[in-house]
């Protein structure tokens, strides 16, 4: 017979995928997940507000690149040990989910205010006929940038 070995794997993340129709209330209920995660994940409650904020503001710029025949969005927001992503994607036109003079903007004032507060890090890509946005909180300190 084979000795028992235990093996502890951890994996510690919780997914919440959302498939919304461009509508301000959906977006808030996005904003709102956001900052349910925020919160769990130990961050104050107003750096978990303007995180919430900032992800209403991106859903709702990401409604103006909706069509009629891919008319919604899916946000999935995945809280790691170390980060929470938020991912916004559309079918359709390959333009990112938040315009690129935002992603410009913040860029150029991270850590600053510029537009989207309390938001690390902003990813863009396309493929097969899908745009994702990737914005990323980080709960500890910034990893270098490579």
């Amino acid at each position: 017979m084979w000795p028992l070995r235990t093996t502890t794997v951890t994996v510690d993340f919780k997914v919440i995928e959302l498939q919304i129709d461009p509508d301000a209330r959906l977006a808030a209920a996005a904003g709102g997940a956001a900052r349910y995660l925020a919160e769990a994940a130990g961050l104050a409650s107003e750096e978990a507000a303007v995180l919430q904020k900032s992800i209403v503001a991106a859903c709702l710029e990401s409604f103006e690149n909706l069509t009629g025949d891919h008319s919604h969005l899916t946000v999935t927001l995945t809280r790691y040990p170390d980060r929470i992503e938020i991912a916004l994607a559309h079918e359709g036109d390959a333009a990112p989910a938040v315009g690129l003079d935002r992603i410009a903007g913040f860029a150029s004032q991270v850590g600053g205010s510029g537009g989207l507060g309390g938001v690390d890090r902003v990813q863009y890509e396309a493929r097969g006929g899908l745009a994702i946005t990737r914005l990323t909180k980080y709960l500890g300190h910034l990893p270098p940038i490579q």
